[in-house]
This record gives structure tokens, C-alpha cells and sequence, in this order.
């Protein structure tokens, strides 16, 4: 029996707007309202680098400042410097080696293992919340909080958003190691 071709033309549209759905829901869940925790007590508060402004960076300190933690660990990017010192709180910088997200879980599983922390609260945008949950699973023991903070404006959450989506790929498919 020969389907219509306005039929089989509306279930192919019918298939195309459930995959643009599914992306769209897909994009909102794992980059615009990922799943973050609140933040409780921790050996210590680290923030991802690459970060403009130093906000990440910024909510760390605080976060430690405001009693969660009595250590905040800051991943220097590009041209970012430690920041002063703050009372009560030591502050570790480090650049990571790669300079990436992975670089930083790599170097953050080290320290804890080392100082014996088992409890972590990472800063993060929030539409790489989700990665970077990924990749500190994988490298540390350590429980691990995410703690985003709020992404820049579009056009540039457009761009994030799409650089997640092939770095999230990557970390899932081609670089599965800590």
C-alpha cells in the first residue's frame, strides 16, 4: 500500500519537531537549569576558571568567607589573579595543566586526596554545571557539590550553550579518563 506523500511529509515534520523538542528540553535540563545542590559544609570551595570578571572566583571566596569552608581553591585562566587575602579563609591558586575544565578536576582530585578532603563545592557557570559535575565525578572520591553561578547575557549564553553541548559529547564519548 503506497502512503500519501502529504502523509508521509507530515510524519517526517511530525519526527523533526519531536527531535527539535527533545533538543530544546535536552538543552534547557543539562545547561540553562542544570541540577545544582546548596551548599553545605566542605573541606573546601573551588572555582572553575575562564571567567571573566572573576565571578566564579568571587562566590567562592564568599562562600568560604560565609563559613562552608575554611579553604577556597581559584583556577587562574589567562590574565585572572589570586585574589587578596580574605580573614579566615586560605586561598590556593593554581593554573591547571591542561587549561580546562578537565585540567582543573585533575588538579583538584590531587589536592583532596592529598589533604584528605572528601567533601568539595565547585563554583561554575551554570550552563557547564553539568560537565564539570562529569568530570569531578570521575577524577575525585570526594563528594562533590555544584554550586553555579549565573551565566553572561546573550549573545554569549548562546555561545556557551553550544560550546557545552560539543564539550559535554567529548567529555561522554571521546575522553572518558579522569
Amino acid at each position: 500500500m503506497r502512503v500519501p506523500p502529504s502523509t508521509a511529509l507530515g510524519r517526517v515534520l511530525g519526527v523533526i519537531c519531536l527531535v527539535v523538542i527533545l533538543f530544546v528540553g535536552a538543552t534547557a535540563r543539562l545547561f540553562l537549569w542544570p541540577p545544582s545542590d546548596r551548599p553545605t559544609r566542605a573541606q573546601a570551595v573551588v572555582a572553575l576558571g575562564g571567567d571573566p570578571g572573576q565571578r566564579r572566583a568571587k562566590a567562592a571566596v564568599e562562600l568560604a568567607r560565609s563559613g562552608y569552608a575554611p579553604v577556597a581553591v581559584i583556577s587562574l585562566g589567562g590574565d585572572a589573579e589570586c585574589p587578596p587575602p580574605v580573614h579566615g579563609v586560605r586561598i590556593i591558586c593554581f593554573r591547571p595543566r591542561p587549561v580546562n575544565t578537565r585540567g582543573e578536576a585533575e588538579y583538584v582530585s590531587r589536592i583532596a586526596r592529598r589533604r584528605h578532603w572528601n567533601r568539595l563545592i565547585v563554583v561554575s557557570e551554570r550552563s557547564q554545571t553539568t560537565r564539570a559535575r562529569v568530570l569531578f565525578k570521575r577524577c575525585t572520591d570526594a563528594r562533590i557539590e555544584m554550586v553555579p553561578v549565573s551565566d553572561p547575557q546573550p549573545p554569549r549564553l548562546l555561545y556557551d550553550v553550544a560550546y557545552e553541548w560539543g564539550a559535554l559529547i567529548k567529555a561522554l564519548v571521546l575522553i572518558r579518563s579522569c
